[in-house]
Parts: C-alpha cells; structure tokens; sequence
C-alpha cells in the first residue's frame, strides 16, 4: 500500500485528488493540508510514502515545501502536480528534491501513473513537460562547475556509484536504504542532465570524482 498526503492550498483540489487516488487499490491518501507546516511535520512523524505537492502555494512556495518535506523524511518522495510546466520550474522543483512532476491538465490516470512511478524511485515527468527544453535550460544553467549542482549526498551516491559499488554496498556505507540510494542516483543524473551508467563515469572521471585510476 502507497500512503500519501497531500499538500494544496485549493480544498477542491485535495478533495479530487484524494477521490482518484483512494479509487486505487494500492493508494491510500492517510492526510491532506493546506498548509505547510503540519505536512511538514506530518512527514516527519509518519514517514509516508509520497507527498503530492502544489508549486504555487500563498504562504511558501512548492519549491520550498518539497525541500523541507525531504529534509522532515529523506525515503519519503515528492511529486509535484503543477499549472506551470515550463522548464524553470520543473527544474528548481527537481534541484529540491522532487522525483516526479505533473501539469494539472494532465489526465487523472497520469496521475495515478507518476504516484507509482516516484514510489519505486523511478523519475516521472508528464507528456506536457518538454524533455528537450528541460535538457536545453539545465545547459544553459550550468555555470562553471556542473558539480556543484549536487548536494553532498548525491556527491557520494556517484562517487560510489562511478567506483563500481552495487546499490546495496553503497547504502551499507552510507547509512541509508538502497531505494535512497537509487532516488539519489536519479536526481544527480537529471541534474547533470546525464542519461546512462557510461556516460555518468566518463562525466565523474572528467571532473575528478572517482579515485579510479
């Protein structure tokens, strides 16, 4: 069973939302805010499994509550189902820790889909989201050191990773579960916007992250 919540602002929203999600046999939406602040503190202390989150929220913006909500629970995933689709803000939600991300006009069953998808730790993106554009802003926002886009957990995810560790060695070093591991792994490529195993080592190698000789 998926457990959820949901973070928006819009009653209506939450009330649809959760209609179509408890329709699934497999989903359960456990709470429903808002606001913030007691998401926040709900993830914390209930570890669920995926957070849907609004991006245009009046107090604190989606970009924000995705960051605090993986900070209150980092095996938690955060999806966020969005009216804006364009490549800035896709990108400023995944830099904060989203897995996946939604456009609100998209169909009830992309929805359904991108929860399943983020609680497997796959990275999911809606059909109105453009691949492309996303991979063109991402290039023209690296600035000088690509690295430093990374945050220092996603660094030592792929300098285990490019070294030739399995997921489950590089989770027993670090402390965390191997499906942190793979969420972790997935951000930084999407990040680097680096699609594939042989292209992340070439990229670690490139700008001396592996100690690989």
């Amino acid at each position: 069973m998926i457990h959820i919540i949901l973070v928006d602002d819009h009653a209506l929203v939450r009330e649809g939302v959760s209609r179509l999600l408890e329709a699934q046999p497999d989903m359960r939406v456990i709470k429903s805010f808002g606001e913030s602040a007691a998401a926040i503190h709900c993830a914390a202390e209930e570890k669920p499994d995926v957070a849907i989150v609004d991006i245009a929220m009046p107090q604190a913006n989606g970009i924000d509550i995705t960051r605090l909500l993986r900070r209150a629970s980092p095996d938690m995933q955060v999806l966020v189902l969005s009216m804006h689709s364009n490549p800035e803000y896709v990108h400023q939600a995944l830099l904060a820790g989203a897995l996946g991300y939604v456009a609100k006009e998209s169909a009830g069953q992309v929805l359904v889909d991108a929860v399943r998808s983020v609680h497997l730790g796959q990275r999911y993106l809606s059909s109105e989201i453009d691949p492309e554009a996303l991979h063109r802003y991402l290039r023209s926002t690296e600035k000088r050191d690509p690295v430093a886009l990374l945050s220092a957990r996603e660094h030592e995810v792929l300098r285990h990773t490019v070294e030739g560790r399995t997921i489950a060695e590089t989770a027993q070093r670090l402390g965390i579960s191997p499906k942190s591991v793979e969420t972790y792994r997935s951000r930084l490529m999407t990040k680097l916007a680096i699609d594939g195993l042989p292209a992340l080592v070439k990229f670690a190698i490139r700008h001396g992250i592996t100690g690989m000789e």
